[in-house]
This record gives structure tokens, C-alpha cells and sequence, in this order.
């Protein structure tokens, strides 16, 4: 048998064949966003208030301190927080409380019998909705841009690492609250749970405010979590001229984070499963 001929060892064959599954997937997800454009600019400026209430409130303090704080200027704040509404679509994932939903509709035991880890389902159908999410965003952020002056000067790898970075965040992020989605599981009194975990995001992130701006036990405690990885550090790398060693030290740390999440999920899903109790209509 010639080498042309000849079958693919079972690991490429398997590995063609999720990348196959996550491309048809994305493709049909992003194809279908892309025909509900309306329906998702509403939702996109919906999103809007958040940051453009971070960045009037923090490029009027900067102004009254006599044109920055801490360093960051007005326009500074304005490319931060211009970045951020990306990179906050970006880390929208199946929020925890979906859990109890799909187990109560019978959803949950249909997936079971689905020959991946329902995990990739998830991922791949919310990254094709990414892909209609960063077209349908370039009209926003140039009229942010025309209304509040960024201060931004990119170079060449700072954009290739943010457009990496930007994917890394998103897979932290889900298998994140995929993982805080099977403690429902063990419980149904989760809400604790989640407000805690998002309390602790939104402060050592990134999201609320930039690092930098943070007391230095927060800025340390962040480079032990993953939350850093999701907001700061992508933002960073595009609007703060990091030096080449921090910029492939993020990428390295999202890539430990990736590994740490995935290996929790096989733990946990293995073990979660085993306490599932079909219901449904």
C-alpha cells in the first residue's frame, strides 16, 4: 500500500475529525448570527453601558488630577475600554445557571448520547457566534473611536498576539464557568457560589478597572488566578506596549490555564455524571 493510500494513524484521524466538527460547527453558528444582524447589534449595544460608564467616570478623573491617573490618560482610558467591549463579547459563555435548565428540559440526556464531550458542543457552537461578534464589531469600535480619541499604536505583534489572546480568554472563560455549572450537580443552593466567583473576577481581571490602578495585593493575587488571563492580559497586549517577554509570558499563562481547565473538567464531568438524574417534560 502506498504511502497516499495508506490510513491515517487513529490520533490524526481523530484529531482531523474534532477539527472538522469544530469548523462545520462554527461555520453553521456564525453563518446563522450573521443572518439575525439586528438582533445582535441590539444585544452588542446593549453591552455598551458598562464600559463607556467606566470610561467617563475614570477620563473625568484623570482630567481633574490634571490629565492622567497613575499614568493613563484620558485617551488612554478611552483604548482601554474600547478594547474591552471586544474582549467582554469574547468571554461571553454558558452562563452556570443554563445547567438547570437543560437538565429539567431533558436536554442534558440527549447530549449524553452524543459521541464528543458535550463540552465541545458549547465551545464550538459559541465560538461560531465569536466570529459574527468581531465583524458586527468594527462599526461599533469606529464610532467609539470617532466619539472618545483612543490613544492606541499597535505594532504588528501586538495585534497577533491580541488575536490569539483574544481565543485563549474565551477557552478559560468557559471551561471557568463550565466547571462552576457541574457544582449544580452536588447542589441546587449555587447562587453564593456564582455571585462569588464573579465578584472575584470583576475585581482582579481587569474589567472593572485596569490592574495597574489596583492595590498591589490585588495586582499580585490576579497572577495567581485565571482571571487576568481573561480581560487584563488580552487588553493589555494591544493597548500597552508590553515588552515581547511579557507579551509571550500571557500567551505561555493562558496556555497553563488551558491545561489546568481542561484536566479539571475530564475530573469533574467524570464524577458529576455519575450523580445525574434524567427528568424532563
Amino acid at each position: 500500500m502506498s504511502a497516499r493510500s495508506a490510513p491515517l494513524p487513529p490520533e490524526t484521524g481523530c484529531v482531523r475529525s474534532l477539527l472538522q466538527f469544530y469548523l462545520g460547527m462554527m461555520r453553521m453558528e456564525a453563518l446563522r448570527n450573521l443572518q439575525y444582524r439586528v438582533a445582535n447589534y441590539f444585544y452588542m449595544i446593549g453591552m455598551l453601558a458598562e464600559p463607556i460608564i467606566y470610561l467617563v467616570v475614570w477620563s473625568t478623573v484623570a482630567r481633574q488630577q490634571g490629565g492622567s491617573v497613575d499614568g493613563f490618560t484620558p485617551g488612554q482610558f478611552a483604548a482601554y475600554y474600547i478594547v474591552w467591549t471586544l474582549v467582554r463579547q469574547m468571554n461571553i459563555a454558558l452562563t452556570p445557571a443554563a445547567w438547570e435548565w437543560r437538565i429539567r428540559e431533558g436536554q442534558l440526556s440527549g447530549w449524553l448520547l452524543r459521541p464528543l464531550h458535550p463540552f465541545n458542543y458549547d465551545l464550538a457552537g459559541l465560538a461560531g457566534w465569536k466570529v459574527a461578534v468581531i465583524i458586527m464589531w468594527l462599526p461599533i469600535a469606529a464610532v467609539l473611536t470617532l466619539i472618545f480619541h483612543p490613544v492606541l499604536h499597535p505594532t504588528w505583534a501586538d495585534v497577533v498576539v491580541f488575536a490569539v489572546a483574544i481565543w485563549g480568554a474565551y477557552v478559560i472563560r468557559s471551561l471557568a464557568l463550565w466547571l462552576l455549572g457541574c457544582v449544580t450537580f452536588w447542589t441546587t443552593r449555587v447562587n453564593a457560589i456564582f455571585e462569588a466567583y464573579f465578584t472575584a473576577e470583576l475585581i482582579m481581571s481587569g474589567r472593572l478597572v485596569p490592574l495597574q490602578l489596583m492595590p498591589q495585593w490585588v495586582q499580585t493575587a490576579a497572577n495567581f488566578l485565571p482571571f487576568k488571563s481573561t480581560f487584563g492580559y488580552p487588553i493589555e497586549a494591544l493597548t500597552s506596549d508590553l515588552p515581547t517577554g511579557q507579551l509571550l509570558g500571557g500567551l505561555a499563562a493562558q496556555a497553563v490555564w488551558i491545561a489546568i481547565g481542561s484536566g479539571l473538567v475530564a475530573l469533574v464531568w467524570r464524577r458529576a455524571v455519575r450523580r445525574f438524574t434524567s427528568v424532563g417534560n
